[in-house]
């Protein structure tokens, strides 16, 4: 949290620095430069954009009880005989497989290749060319070629497997399930964490209580890691900083 001290200024005081200042100003150097900003980067309050809230969603409260009237059937005190005992109310829990594998290439090729050539004959005068000294001086040509060849390749590979169970967080109105929820995983000076968001279908829901996260729509999956060792693969605050995209170099 950045912490600004309020200041006031007073006119004589005012003109007696910004005079001293000009006067004893020096011209600025390439290494200067760079140690201004780079001492601006570093003491900026930067703050982290929020991370989504992953945590359990607890099941609503009960309804307040009512008065008995008598009757066998009462409120609150229904068995479903012929229904899967699946997630299906806000608070369920609801195991989700991770079978998630993509594998993406691309390659591209070209070649161009372009020739122009023209002449001009001289003219004739009196049945004979136009020439100095034995050469025709007014015969022109004109002669271009091109080439281009490129070629460039991508290839990307992702796998991601294992179970996660997670906990519903909102019933939508087409009966859809909001589901998110979170895994941690510590050993020894690490942290190792898996989130999964996104809507599933009830019917999509297997008896076991269980859906794949190939079902899941609008998936947001996350794995990443904290502690000592997520820290010694990233680089430093200033070397980041050199590689930001509007560095001119």
């Amino acid at each position: 949290m950045c912490n600004r001290k309020p200041f006031a200024i007073r006119f004589g005081e005012a003109e007696r620095s910004s005079s001293a200042v000009f006067t004893n100003r020096q011209p600025l150097t390439a290494n200067r430069f760079l140690l201004a900003v780079a001492a601006l980067a570093l003491s900026a309050c930067v703050s982290a954009p929020p991370e989504p809230d992953y945590s359990a969603t607890w099941p609503e409260p009960p309804p307040s009880p009512t008065l008995a009237n008598g009757a066998i059937y009462q409120v609150g005190h229904d068995i479903a005989l012929f229904e899967n005992a699946v997630a299906r109310r806000v608070g369920d829990t609801l195991t989700i497989r991770l079978n998630e594998r993509t594998n993406a290439s691309k390659s591209s090729s070209t070649t161009t290749r372009k020739s122009t050539s023209a002449s001009l004959p001289g003219p004739t005068i009196a049945g004979r060319p136009v020439t100095v000294h034995g050469t025709e001086v007014l015969t022109m040509g004109v002669d271009n070629q091109t080439e281009f060849d490129g070629e460039g390749g991508s290839s990307q590979s992702n796998r991601l497997e294992g179970d996660i169970t997670v906990t519903v967080a909102q019933r939508l109105a087409n009966g859809n399930l909001l589901v998110r929820g979170q895994k941690w995983i510590t050993i020894n000076q690490g942290s190792e964490y898996v989130r999964i968001q996104g809507v599933v279908r009830p019917i999509d829901i297997a008896p076991d209580n269980s859906i794949s996260s190939l079902k899941v729509a609008d998936a947001q999956i996350a794995y990443g890691g904290k502690g000592a060792l997520a820290d010694a693969n990233r680089p430093g605050l200033l070397a980041r900083f050199f590689n930001l995209p509007f560095m001119p170099f």
